[in-house]
């Protein structure tokens, strides 16, 4: 796990326990940042990570959130209504340190973090790695979820994500490409990139635009 961790702290929900693991700003913090995993990883992903390390010196404090299903050590993730009801009992802690929450997630995490941005009076949403339709089957399309999120939208994706090239999006999506990226944002070694390359244009986007809201 990335270094600089404040704490952990253990939330109650009606569907189980979620945590929160806090990564403060030294500095006096613009926002939170709070982030979630998708179906089928946790917290340790790599853009996560990436977020987590480089955020707080730049006035961000960076939560990212482990749902219940994960922290009890389940395999599989619930239905969407379940992911929603554990994220919204949560969000209150979100909110203690008193300053603007942009929920976010990635894959998984971001379809909750734009199905209930409205209703929880997030400042904006950051979707990573956006699912926009299962793998083959772009018929199925869930881009009303994300643009129906009713606040400022980023879309971070990698540029052959079988759940979606940026390409697909709608016309209008703020979106930032991860080069040869895939739906966890690995790209292949003849691609002649490197992961912190990756890693660094992920960043660099998330605190631009952050930066852009909260100046």
């Amino acid at each position: 796990m990335t270094s600089g961790v404040h704490e952990s702290e253990t939330v109650a929900t009606p569907v189980g326990e979620a945590r929160i693991t806090w990564f403060r700003a030294p500095v006096p913090a613009r926002a939170v940042l709070a982030v979630s995993h998708g179906a089928g990883g946790g917290i340790e992903a790599r853009d996560l990570r990436a977020l987590a390390a480089a955020l707080p010196v730049r006035g961000y404090t960076v939560a990212l959130v482990e749902q219940p299903w994960r922290v009890a050590g389940k395999k599989v993730a619930p239905a969407p209504k379940t992911l929603d009801a554990g994220w919204t009992a949560l969000w209150p802690a979100l909110e203690k340190p008193g300053l603007p929450v942009v929920a976010g997630g990635r894959s998984a995490g971001a379809r909750v973090a734009c199905r209930t941005a409205r209703e929880l009076g997030a400042h904006a949403v950051l979707a990573l790695s956006f699912p926009l339709h299962p793998p083959g089957r772009p018929e199925k399309s869930r881009a009303d979820e994300l643009t129906a999120s009713g606040v400022p939208t980023l879309v971070v994706q990698g540029g052959r994500d079988p759940f979606g090239r940026p390409e697909e999006f709608p016309p209008g999506t703020e979106l930032r490409e991860v080069a040869h990226g895939d739906h966890g944002f690995a790209v292949p070694k003849r691609a002649g990139a490197t992961e912190d390359a990756s890693m660094a244009t992920l960043r660099d986007a998330v605190a631009e635009w952050l930066d852009g809201l909260f100046g």
